[in-house]
């Protein structure tokens, strides 16, 4: 991966937090396989930098940084009495009509880091809201209560709903050629996925900052994501 511009990465800045758009592929934290992390390139910006939260290497969007302990903590507050507002946008398989659906299903996650719903786990909330509906796909809206490993791709899978590209849980990867209908590939070359990786994007935060005013942020689509529903509104 290419040396990582931090700067231009930068959605929010104040003298307490800092929201960035994360690129996919790249680590929040410490990652033995990459030269380059989040975390280490907000250091670098501030000193005393830490994540308030993580995203999923393969997730892209809004993720917030704190410049100091005492941001740290206000913002940690919020997280752990549910007052940050994270809403994500995923690309889901069918057809799906849903009108602000609470899932309210218990996750475990394995040693192995691979979640389910099981009665045994921890309590885990989604709210999903169709924004779209394609030919063959959804875009969907989540607003995750609680913050469970993989809440959102386990909790849509549940609802028959899998991600695009989330093989992990059962979503199948979105080629071109199953969405136009004349597609021709050139001879001799294998089509890869539209998108390849999990359809999903953190595409909004909202917390309380330190002087009690509320700051909401957005991420525009990475490349990759806004190519996929161009795709999708082209032949839908």
């Amino acid at each position: 991966m290419k040396k990582v511009d931090f700067k231009a990465l930068i959605l929010f800045e104040n003298e307490d937090y800092l929201v960035i758009n994360k690129p996919p592929y790249l680590s929040s934290l410490d990652d033995r396989h990459e030269a380059q992390n989040i975390l280490d390139l907000a250091k670098m910006h501030t000193a005393d930098a830490q994540l308030c939260h993580r995203l999923d290497k393969e997730t892209s969007g809004c993720l917030v940084i704190a410049k100091n302990p005492t941001a740290y903590r206000h913002l940690a507050m919020q997280f752990e009495n549910r007052k940050v507002n994270k809403v994500y946008h995923a690309v889901v398989e069918g057809i799906k009509e849903y009108e602000q659906l609470l899932v309210d299903r218990n996750l475990i996650a394995s040693a192995k880091g691979v979640a389910k719903v099981s009665k045994e786990g921890k309590p885990a909330q989604t709210v999903f809201h169709t924004m779209k509906t394609y030919r063959a796909h959804s875009l969907i809206e989540c607003h995750p209560i609680t913050g469970r490993l993989h809440q959102i791709r386990v909790h849509l899978a549940f609802l028959q709903s899998p991600i695009c590209g989330d093989d992990l849980y059962g979503g199948k990867p979105l080629y071109l050629s199953s969405l136009k209908r004349r597609f021709n590939l050139k001879k001799e070359t294998e089509e890869l996925p539209i998108m390849q990786r999990v359809s999903l994007h953190a595409f909004s935060i909202g917390f309380e900052g330190l002087d009690g005013k509320e700051i909401i942020v957005n991420a525009p689509y990475p490349k990759d994501f806004q190519v996929l529903v161009n795709q999708l509104e082209k032949n839908s």
